[in-house]
């Protein structure tokens, strides 16, 4: 085999390994996902075996990336970037817009109007998330904080205080995110003052 083919098989494995882990998601259910048996999907991820394309067909699909993104393909000099959206039941739409796993990820939401007496649900988890409106209204809750964001506002915080984010009763909202692991910041953090407009 290709010396740089063999190079490139190998790397998926820990790729692979990232998407699932990046999904908080186990290889039993993986393995349910995509029909491939949990012990094959253990070994593609400790590169013990390379992919065969059957295998790298539904794995893309279950973590909504390309062949390439999974292979870590050369790019061709085409600087368009394929969106792939994520649609939930909720009517939301998600649509990333990096390429590769690590680092901070950024992506577009687009949510749809709720009704403002909705209790929600408050989550808490590990990271750092920076957030742009683009049109709409964008509910945003900290902790004991109610916010509301126009088109051109944008938040940042760190994702361990409680929180929670959606449109209003006035319509869908349509913003960016970029999303990092704890400490990776996009920019330096600025606390608002207390008196800030909300």
């Amino acid at each position: 085999m290709d010396e740089n083919l063999d190079r490139t098989l190998d790397a998926v494995g820990p790729r692979l390994k990232q998407l699932r882990q990046r999904r908080n998601i186990t290889l039993t259910d993986l393995a349910e996902e995509t029909g491939i048996s949990v012990s094959t999907l253990s070994r593609l991820e400790a590169s013990l075996r390379h992919p065969t394309l059957e295998q790298l067909l539904p794995l893309a699909r279950a973590h909504s990336v390309t062949i390439d993104e999974l292979v870590d393909a050369p790019l061709t000099g085409d600087p368009r970037v394929n969106l792939r959206p994520i649609a939930a039941c909720d009517g939301s739409t998600v649509l990333p817009l990096t390429r590769r796993p690590g680092g901070i990820q950024a992506y577009k939401f687009v949510l749809p109007t709720v009704d403002d007496n909705r209790v929600p649900n408050l989550c808490t988890h590990e990271g750092y998330d920076w957030i742009y409106v683009l049109n709409g209204t964008l509910r945003l809750i900290l902790g004991d904080d109610d916010f509301t964001l126009h088109p051109g506002e944008a938040a940042e915080f760190d994702t361990r205080t409680p929180h929670w984010f959606g449109a209003t009763s006035s319509g869908p909202v349509e913003f960016l995110s970029l999303i990092g692991r704890q400490g990776e910041r996009a920019h330096v953090r600025v606390t608002p003052k207390s008196d800030t407009p909300r």
